[in-house]
């Protein structure tokens, strides 16, 4: 049943609406949409028309540009009574970008992708725009995309890295030697480092926040530039990260476990 038509269509709408939700804050064409969401664009335009008319998207007169619609906030209200937990989120992400001057976010782990859901800029005054809230990234891309896939069970890994090409679109040093380097290297040190692999000079590392059956869940992060993230100051960011990881693992579990 889950490879009939109607499955098929629903793996269209979600393509769709996720590709809108990395956009929504300026909206976005009908043709870099059907782009983003891997779709003809006359099936894209034909969806959006659909979900429009149901309130699912909204369409500005002016600009022709697509934003989610207003149901899917309301729909969002009533679900995020079970899954948010960006409030449990805020105050770790606070105190990183206070104690560190550098730009902090929480990310969720949702299927495949790291999908960003705060984000808290510290006094230092040059910024990297990598991240955002709303920003979605493939796992293994980014430090949170990297700390998740890292802690993951090693058959998990390897069926995502064998079915998985990321160097069409994030280059060589996203080949799957290169990954697991980088995965090594994550486990050894508990934290996730990304060296501007995604633009040249903008740094990340990130730590895994765990959920009640100690499996990665979210990641806790923080990004600047190169001149910041140097050697010997990475194992200072490293401990903050991974002492507030462990502070919201066990607030999120209830029960201390974690890594």
């Amino acid at each position: 049943m889950s490879d009939g038509p109607n499955a098929h269509l629903v793996g269209k709408i979600g393509a769709v609406l996720r590709a809108l939700s990395t956009t929504n804050a300026a909206g976005t064409t009908t043709t870099d949409l059907a782009r983003d969401a891997g779709l003809p664009r006359p099936t894209a335009h034909r969806l959006l028309s659909s979900l429009a008319e149901e309130g699912f998207v909204d369409r500005d007169l002016h600009t022709g540009n697509w934003f989610l619609g207003p149901e899917l906030y309301l729909l969002g209200q009533t679900a995020g009574s079970r899954y948010d937990v960006t409030h449990h989120a805020r105050d770790s992400v606070h105190r990183l970008a206070a104690k560190t001057g550098e730009s902090a976010f929480f990310s969720a782990l949702r299927s495949q992708e790291t999908v960003c859901l705060l984000r808290e800029d510290g006094d230092f005054p040059i910024r990297s725009f990598v991240l955002y809230e709303g920003a979605r990234f493939p796992l293994g891309v980014v430090s949170a995309g990297l700390v998740l896939l890292a802690f993951q069970d090693d058959a998990d890994i390897d069926s995502y890295l064998g079915g998985t090409d990321l160097t069409a679109r994030w280059g060589q040093d996203h080949s799957p030697e290169a990954i697991r380097t980088r995965i090594d290297r994550t486990r050894r040190r508990g934290y996730a480092v990304n060296p501007g692999l995604v633009v040249e000079g903008s740094w990340g590392m990130a730590a895994a926040v765990f959920d009640h059956t100690g499996k990665p869940a979210w990641a806790l992060t923080l990004t600047g530039i190169e001149s910041r993230f140097k050697p010997a100051r990475q194992p200072e960011l490293g401990a903050l990260l991974l002492h507030e990881a462990h502070v919201l693992t066990r607030h999120l579990t209830g029960n201390g476990r974690g890594r």
